[in-house]
């Protein structure tokens, strides 16, 4: 009975760390990022051109660990704002870019916590439609909450 408990813990463990290592390795990819200038009838943007190492990612299936972020109008139990820091340090209050940050449209809806959430879904590139965030995960579920 021992045994099987302390096997069955170190596996949970086990999964949970490689959620976290894969997350990081995905947070790190999606920073392959540099942006240009460019011009749309409003005026002067910066538009995203992804790195190789972030284009193979998309179209796939990915996780990343990080913080819900709350802000008005945004939050939505279905559609939600992940960052891949604390509030304080995200890239809406400052101190980080673009990059450090992810839309998620959730198959369940989800609670707004402040702990760390893990989200996988299909991540999507997008440098066309600037009312949306550069990278969007689809179809997404969150898999591990501390």
């Amino acid at each position: 009975m021992r045994l099987s408990f302390f096997l069955g813990t170190f596996l949970i463990a086990l999964f949970a760390t490689a959620q976290f290592d894969n997350s990081s390795k995905n947070w790190e990819a999606m920073a392959n990022v540099r942006y240009e200038k460019s011009q749309d009838e409003y005026g002067e943007i910066y538009v995203p051109r992804f790195g190789d190492s972030v284009k193979k990612l998309d179209g796939k299936i990915i996780s990343l660990t990080g913080f819900i972020i709350p802000f008005e109008g945004m939050f939505e139990p279905k559609h939600i704002i992940l960052s891949s820091l604390p509030i304080a340090a995200c890239f809406f209050c400052g101190g980080s870019g673009p990059e450090t940050v992810a839309e998620a449209y959730l198959t369940e809806e989800v609670k707004y916590t402040a702990r760390p959430v893990t989200v996988t879904g299909k991540l999507q590139l997008n440098n066309t439609d600037y009312d949306q965030l550069m990278y969007i995960l689809k179809d997404a579920k969150v898999v591990v909450s501390d």
